[in-house]
């Protein structure tokens, strides 16, 4: 009758140790079969722990912020017209001889056309700043750059104006200005552009860049050429507003101001309003609107 009593208690005490130790060693043999799963599906699996972790979104981000920073020291601007001269057209003018007899029959006397070319933008901007280098992004027919030339020579400004555009227009350009030919696939744009300045007789303060905006703004920053007033009106989506104002800015002189057009309109946040907001946050500045136009003032 003792043992039974000594034996019984021991026993359930022994039950009550072992169901602990029963469910360990089932988490236990959980996580290993667990584990040899996830070697079988992912050879390279070693531990839970060493996965891979993307790099912030600071640090991806940082390359749509890197565009050259150092430019040459600058030329005086009474140097900018023979340095693209020379850079360019060997030395020579580009509207010697022109137009060539074999260009003459596609060209209308006279085609100036634009948009927002004549704002008061213009002449409120060249009256404060006076400017003596003047580089206009995006060019077509060279209405605003005619414009200026207009605006300069009433203030009896000594101002030479550098017009970058490749010239080539966009895709379905003949079907909306048919008076513009392409011959052999090349568009008559550069050439009526350069009808309309000699037209006028403003041969002499405009003088263009036939490339593309990204490569030509970087060979002035190289060549020390730089402006004290800036026109932005090339490329309407985000990323070429974006590419443009960056490598534009520069190139702005102390005191100078950089502007553009195309900053109301159905895109809004999606092109060049939003390249504009962004690099004025980037970089701490306030954008000015006048009219249809943005304005920042250089540092």
């Amino acid at each position: 009758m003792k043992h039974n009593m000594i034996t019984e208690p021991a026993t359930t005490a022994t039950r009550k140790l072992a169901k602990p130790a029963v469910y360990f060693l089932i988490l236990l043999l959980s996580y290993y079969l667990g584990y040899l799963s996830a070697l079988i599906k992912n050879p390279s699996y070693d531990h839970p722990t060493t996965t891979k972790v993307n790099p912030p979104p600071q640090a991806a981000d940082v390359d749509h912020y890197q565009f050259q920073t150092q430019c040459a020291e600058p030329i005086p601007p009474e140097l900018v017209r023979q340095t693209i001269l020379t850079r360019i057209f060997n030395g020579s003018s580009p509207y010697d001889g022109f137009p060539q007899p074999h260009i003459e029959p596609f060209l209308r006397q006279k085609r100036i056309k634009g948009w927002g070319s004549t704002g008061l933008v213009f002449k409120n901007l060249i009256q404060k700043v006076k400017p003596k280098t003047i580089i206009e992004i995006g060019t077509f027919l060279g209405a605003s750059a005619i414009h200026m030339a207009e605006l300069t020579s009433q203030l009896d400004l000594q101002t030479q104006i550098l017009c970058l555009d490749d010239f080539r227009g966009w895709p379905g350009l003949p079907g909306q200005f048919r008076d513009i030919k392409m011959i052999n696939g090349d568009t008559m744009l550069l050439y009526q552009f350069m009808q309309n300045v000699v037209h006028v007789n403003v041969t002499e303060n405009i003088i263009f860049l036939p490339f593309s905006t990204g490569s030509t703004l970087e060979r002035l920053c190289e060549w020390g050429v730089l402006a004290d007033l800036i026109e932005v009106d090339a490329g309407h989506d985000f990323h070429s507003a974006w590419s443009d104002i960056n490598r534009a800015y520069k190139l702005l002189r102390p005191g100078g101001v950089i502007f553009g057009h195309d900053y109301f309109t159905v895109a809004d946040n999606r092109g060049v309003r939003r390249a504009v907001n962004m690099f004025a946050r980037v970089n701490g500045l306030r954008v000015k609107a006048d009219g249809q136009h943005w304005v920042l003032d250089s540092f």
